[in-house]
């Protein structure tokens, strides 16, 4: 139990660390997709993104919502890219597409870690927002 708080505790500086030294990349901390929508800032942006069904688990379906505030420069299509923080993967990519103003959706899949490591980091693929990104727990 002491080395798990350990562990969660060099993953809060490593992420603290991310943040600071990321220049124009945002990083938000560790957010908690099982509650609802997780909402950043980039730039003058606001972000909001929510992933359904909840709780978000490995190897289901997720619909992606995505809703940008100002979205007046943003293309009709933006890409989500899914990552494992330290760890290399293969390219898991979900393509959003505008639904309605501001507002954006997809489909994809969130693959399950071998070694059953469930931290999970999406970045918002857009020049124009600076290629923002969260992380997140994903239950088994």
């Amino acid at each position: 139990m002491v080395f798990r708080r350990q562990i969660n505790a060099l993953r809060a500086f490593f992420l603290s660390a991310l943040f600071l030294i990321s220049g124009s990349r945002l990083m938000a901390k560790e957010s908690n997709m099982h509650e609802g929508a997780c909402t950043i800032k980039a730039g003058n942006h606001t972000i909001t993104l929510n992933m359904e069904p909840k709780p978000v688990k490995a190897m289901k379906e997720i619909t992606f919502s995505l809703t940008v505030i100002p979205c007046d420069k943003l293309p009709d299509k933006l890409m989500l890219d899914l990552s494992m923080p330290g760890m290399q993967m293969g390219k898991n990519q979900v393509l959003l597409e505008k639904k309605g103003a501001c507002f954006y959706e997809g489909k994809g899949i969130i693959v399950r870690c071998m070694s059953r490591r469930t931290l999970r980091q999406v970045t918002i693929l857009s020049d124009e927002l600076k290629n923002p990104s969260l992380s997140f727990n994903v239950r088994e």
